[in-house]
C-alpha cells in the first residue's frame, strides 16, 4: 500500500543541521544491533528484584502479573514499531519519542510531556546504575576486607569515574559491541544466581520458607500495586524510537526481529530468577537477591566464587545500561551544543561533549551517593514513568495512525490496556510513595547501605 508524502515538522533541513540526530542517533545499525540495545535496556540487574516483587503478590498473582506484563509490553513495543514504520512509509521518519508523539497527536504539549518523562526515567536509571555499581564494588570489598574503612559513596565515586570515560563514546550505534556483551552478561549472572538459589534451597542452611502475604487487607493491596509498579519498571523501555533510530533506513520490519531476540532472553531470565529466588526466600526476599544469598549474619548460602562472579557480571553490565539510558540526554546536549558542519571529532564539538557529558554523569553519581533508596524509587519510576510511555502512549498512537474500526478487537484491546494501566499507574504511584514515606525513617543521606 502506497502512502502519500506528508509534511514532517521534524525533518528536512532542520534535521540535517541537528547534531543530536546526525551524531548521537546516526542510523547505521542492523536488526540484531537493535536487539542488543533493547536487551540491555530491559534485561538488567533489576531481574534480581523479581523475587522481591513476588513477595507482595504471592505465587499465583506473581506469575499472572509477570506474564501479563510480558505479553502487554511485547504487544506495546510491536505497535510502537508499526507506528514508526507507518510514519516512515509516509515520508516522516521519526527518531525521537517526543517528536513522534507530538506529530501523531498534533499537540505541542505532548512533546514536552514525553521529554520530561524520558528525562526523569533516564536520569533515574543512570543514577540507579551507578548506585548499584557502587554497591557491587562494596560487596566485593567487604568480602575481601570485612573491617575496611571505605564507604558506599567512595565506591560510587569510582563507578562514576569509569562512567565519565565511557560516556565519551560518541554515538548510540557505537555501543553495539558493548551491548552484545551486555546480553551475554545478563544470561551469565542470571544462570549463576539461579544455580546459587537452587544450591541454597537444597542446603542444610536453607532459610525457612514462608510465602504468606500481609495480614491486613489494605496493606496487602498496597503492596500488590507497589509490586506491579516494580514489574512494570523491570519491563520498561522508554527509548524504543531512539533505538529504532539507530537502524539503517529503511527500518521497516527490522525492530520486530530485535524484539523477538530481546524477549527470548527475557523469557529465559525473568521466570528463572523469579521462581528460584522466591522459592528459596519467600516473603523475606531482598530487593537484590544477591544480598539475600549473602546475609549480614551467618555464612553465604552459595559458593563464594559463584556469588563473586555474579557480582562482577552485574557490575560490568551496569556500565552498558547507564550508557544506553544516557543517550537521550546526550542527544539533547549535542543538539544544542554541537556544530554538525565541523565533524563529530572536531575540537569545536569534542570539548563541549567532554564537559557536558562529564557534568551529567557527575550529577547522576552525586544523586546516587546522596539518595541510596533503590527499591522504593524503582516502584515510583515504574508507575509514573514507564506506564505512561510503554503501556498508554503506544496504544493511543497506534489507534491514531492506523485508525482501527471501533468494532474491531484491536481497538478495544488497546482502549482496555490504556484504561487498566492508567488506573494501575495511579494506584501504583500512590502505593510506592506510601511505602517510601513509611520507610523514611530508614533513609539517611550519603548512607553506606542501600535501603530496600
Amino acid at each position: 500500500m502506497a502512502y502519500p508524502p506528508q509534511p514532517d515538522p521534524f525533518s528536512g533541513s532542520s534535521r540535517e543541521a541537528d547534531a543530536g540526530a546526525v551524531f548521537v542517533l546516526e542510523s547505521k545499525g542492523q536488526w540484531w544491533h537493535a536487539g542488543f540495545h533493547l536487551t540491555t535496556a530491559i534485561v538488567g540487574p533489576t531481574v534480581l528484584t523479581l523475587p522481591y516483587a513476588f513477595r507482595g503478590l504471592g505465587w499465583g498473582l506473581g506469575f499472572l502479573c509477570l506474564t501479563v506484563m510480558g505479553v502487554v509490553t511485547f504487544y506495546s513495543y510491536y505497535l510502537m514499531s508499526k507506528v514508526l514504520d507507518h510514519c516512515e512509509k509516509a515520508g516522516r521518519r521519526h527518531i525521537r519519542f517526543r517528536e513522534l508523539a507530538a506529530d501523531v497527536l498534533g499537540t505541542g504539549w505532548m512533546f514536552y510531556f514525553v521529554i520530561f518523562i524520558q528525562a526523569a526515567i533516564n536520569t533515574g536509571i543512570s543514577t540507579g546504575a551507578i548506585l548499584l555499581g557502587g554497591e557491587c564494588l562494596q560487596i566485593m570489598y567487604s568480602d575481601i576486607s570485612p573491617n575496611g574503612s571505605l564507604k558506599l559513596y567512595e565506591f560510587i565515586a569510582m563507578v562514576t569515574a569509569v562512567m565519565i570515560v565511557l560516556s565519551q563514546l560518541p554515538t548510540f550505534h557505537s555501543l553495539r559491541h558493548l551491548n552484545m556483551a551486555s546480553l551475554f552478561l545478563s544470561l551469565g549472572y542470571t544462570f549463576l544466581v539461579v544455580g546459587a538459589c537452587i544450591h541454597a534451597g537444597l542446603s542444610k542452611n536453607a532459610p525457612p520458607r514462608e510465602y504468606s502475604l500481609e495480614s491486613f487487607e489494605s496493606a496487602r493491596v498496597f503492596n500488590a500495586f507497589a509490586s506491579i509498579s516494580i514489574i512494570a519498571a523491570i519491563f520498561g523501555n522508554g527509548i524504543l524510537p531512539e533505538i529504532q533510530a539507530t537502524l539503517a533506513p529503511p527500518a521497516t520490519g527490522k525492530m520486530v526481529k530485535g524484539l523477538i531476540m530481546c524477549y527470548s532472553v527475557i523469557l529465559v531470565t525473568f521466570y528463572s530468577a523469579a521462581v528460584s529466588g522466591y522459592w528459596v526466600f519467600g516473603n523475606k526476599s531482598n530487593s537484590n537477591i544477591l544480598k539475600s544469598l549473602m546475609p549480614d549474619e551467618g555464612p553465604s548460602l552459595a559458593p563464594t566464587w559463584v556469588l563473586g562472579l555474579s557480582v562482577v557480571f552485574v557490575l560490568l553490565q551496569l556500565f552498558a545500561i547507564g550508557l544506553v539510558y544516557s543517550q537521550v540526554a546526550y542527544e539533547i546536549m549535542e543538539k544544542n551544543s554541537a556544530d554538525v558542519n565541523q565533524g563529530m571529532f572536531s575540537k569545536r564539538n569534542l570539548i563541549p561533549r567532554l564537559i557536558l557529558r562529564s557534568i551529567y554523569v557527575i550529577f547522576c553519581g552525586f544523586m546516587a551517593a546522596m539518595l541510596p533508596f533503590f527499591g522504593d524509587i524503582n516502584g515510583i519510576v515504574g508507575a509514573l514513568g514507564f506506564i505512561p510511555l510503554d503501556f498508554v502512549l503506544p496504544m493511543l498512537l497506534y489507534n491514531m495512525t492506523h485508525k482501527p474500526q471501533k468494532s474491531t478487537l484491536t481497538y478495544w484491546i488497546n482502549i482496555s490496556i490504556i484504561i487498566v494501566f492508567s488506573g494501575a499507574g495511579i494506584v501504583g504511584a500512590f502505593s510506592s510513595i506510601r511505602k517510601m514515606v513509611l520507610d523514611a525513617k530508614k533513609f539517611k543521606l550519603f548512607s553506606s547501605d542501600v535501603v530496600d
